[in-house]
């Protein structure tokens, strides 16, 4: 088979290599703490599965309109007012299969064929994958803890140039947790307006903030693509289900492309979804929420006295994103023996960045509070062992 040039441009997640050998080790008999994968550890809520349930008795399983289930589309629009105070009209608002479908879309309608796209980095590796799928080349913005790890209107100004179509910025991002202050994101969207730039906000971790609320994108980016997602904060990883907020001018657009992507976003998940917006429901997110802070303010302390440097406090998501240059020369190898010797998965900096991938591991704090006391114990153990 002849494979298109663009596959040699795509990269694989590199940590899968690591969760194959962290099975196998588990199907040996060694007991392994997985912090390598950023899938929350609490199953779908309740209320949530019932009402996926009741939709498919209820014969719910035919096609939608390819923007999505007008219901879920008005009851989204209700939240951003509810939580927000922000007024969005609901035909702004369309249903995708997942946060990663908003982004495909997103890209292919702001990036044409050899343009370029300013990515934060380290940063969400799909969105490298996703800018080469359109024939677009993704540009790598070195972020640091200077800029707490976000895309600053300044970086933006230093990277781009005449054929720069669009940005993406991630708060609270993945793998750093941090998250961009209103001002900050208001005057990236600025900068992107005065150079006829794209920016594409995503906000899949919005919910799991942990100190302070975080900037919307909808208020201070108000001509920005804003994605969101239903997997993180609401805990529908399975069912593959976000949501995209479309300038007006681009809504036709964005229709076009999912009806010919897509046809629908799944139909039983968006009525499942509909359940999400209740008080029942939300007491649910919320005190997944209190858990999840409470084990970063565990994690955090524990891993900076073993030595790993965390410079800024992460603010949301469930990520410690860690400088491992005083333990080790080379995370992927720091990752691999820790794995073997320990038992615990880490996804090493590979994955997430191009400037220093080998001085960076990501902690996924995705296993409950024991786990992580596990963890912490072995972790300490191996870096005794390695001194």
């Amino acid at each position: 088979m002849k494979l298109s040039d663009r596959m040699d441009r795509i990269q694989p997640f590199h940590v899968m290599r690591l969760l194959a050998r962290a099975r196998e080790l588990e199907a040996g008999g060694m007991d392994v703490v997985h912090m390598e994968i950023g899938e929350p550890d609490f199953p779908t809520a309740a209320p949530v599965v019932a009402a996926g349930c009741q939709a498919l008795k209820a014969g719910h399983t035919g096609y939608l309109p390819a923007a999505g289930l007008p219901a879920l589309r008005e009851a989204i629009a209700q939240h951003y007012a509810a939580r927000y105070g922000a007024r969005v009209d609901p035909q702004r608002i369309l249903i995708t299969p997942g946060a990663s479908g908003a982004l495909v879309v997103a890209l292919a309608m702001l990036a044409n064929p050899g343009q370029n796209v300013l990515l934060p980095d380290p940063g969400y590796p799909c969105n490298r994958n996703f800018v080469e799928l359109v024939d677009a080349i993704p540009r790598a913005v070195p972020v640091d803890a200077g800029s707490r790890y976000q895309l600053t209107a300044a970086l933006a100004a230093a990277h781009c140039d005449a054929q720069t179509a669009a940005m993406v910025v991630g708060s609270p991002g993945n793998p750093t947790g941090t998250m961009a202050s209103e001002s900050e994101l208001s005057a990236l969207a600025q900068f992107a307006v005065s150079r006829q730039l794209g920016l594409i906000v995503d906000e899949i971790y919005h919910g799991l903030h942990y100190d302070k609320a975080p900037a919307q994108g909808v208020i201070a980016a108000p001509d920005a693509i804003v994605v969101n997602s239903f997997s993180k904060y609401f805990g529908m990883t399975g069912w593959r289900l976000g949501w995209m907020v479309v300038p007006e001018s681009g809504v036709q657009a964005a229709e076009k492309l999912m009806q010919n992507l897509f046809i629908n976003a799944s139909t039983p998940a968006q009525y499942a979804a509909l359940a999400c917006f209740t008080p029942e429901s939300e007491a649910i997110f919320e005190a997944r929420r209190a858990e999840f802070k409470a084990r970063r303010d565990f994690l955090l302390p524990a891993l900076r006295e073993l030595g790993f440097r965390i410079p800024v406090q992460p603010e949301g998501a469930f990520y410690l994103y860690a400088n491992v240059e005083d333990l080790t020369e080379n995370s992927a190898d720091f990752a691999a023996r820790l794995l073997e010797n320990q038992g615990v998965a880490v996804t090493p900096g590979l994955d997430f960045e191009i400037s220093a991938p080998q001085k960076h591991v990501r902690f996924a704090y995705t296993t409950d509070f024991d786990r992580l006391a596990v963890a912490v114990d072995r972790i300490g153990t191996h870096l005794r062992a390695d001194a």
